[in-house]
């Protein structure tokens, strides 16, 4: 019989509709946004100075690493998806950047869950650090995915660009030239 965390994060894998990587971008926000969510909450209850507060950050911290753990999984079979078709370049790059930014958080709720659980003060100061750590981390993953969830429209020219402003004509060019090593 499979383990109950197994099959939680076979169904939770299951909800991602990987037929299309942008919606399963955007599904993926959703998730981390709850573990955003978490982990802020985590964060607040630990800076709090009673141990029910501390009870109640320690057992946020739990919740949040599931959540990492699920959504790392997630982005991973994403990755895998996407590494089977002929897909763009630039959204294997920013999938490969979100499997990144989603095990560090995965890793950084982990060891803020073990310190946290520790009887010395020291650990559980390293706890509250690492959990803040694990805010900032997930602020940019949700960040991150929000911003790669929809599809970049490219024009198919360079835009008209005003003759007298070189640093703008530059940047333009640099951003509507295909990406290096694409193919």
């Amino acid at each position: 019989m499979p383990e109950p965390r197994a099959t939680s994060r076979a169904a939770a894998a299951d909800a991602v509709d990987s037929s299309d990587p942008y919606k399963a971008l955007r599904q993926l926000g959703a998730r981390a946004h709850q573990l955003r969510a978490a982990t802020r909450a985590a964060d607040h209850f630990n800076a709090r100075d009673t141990a029910e507060d501390r009870n109640t950050g320690s057992w946020l911290i739990s919740t949040a690493l599931a959540l990492a753990a699920d959504v790392a999984e997630e982005i991973d079979g994403l990755a895998r998806v996407i590494k089977e078709r002929p897909a763009d370049a630039a959204l294997r790059l920013v999938v490969a950047q979100l499997r990144v930014r989603a095990h560090q958080l995965h890793a950084t709720a982990r060891a803020a869950d073990h310190f946290l659980d520790q009887d010395s003060r020291e650990d559980q100061d390293t706890g509250g650090w690492l959990v803040a750590t694990a805010l900032t981390l997930a602020n940019k993953l949700a960040s991150e995915i929000d911003d790669s969830a929809v599809p970049a429209k490219r024009p198919a020219g360079p835009p008209d660009v005003e003759p007298h402003d070189p640093a703008l004509a530059r940047r333009v060019a640099a951003a509507t030239a295909p990406l290096r090593g694409a193919a």
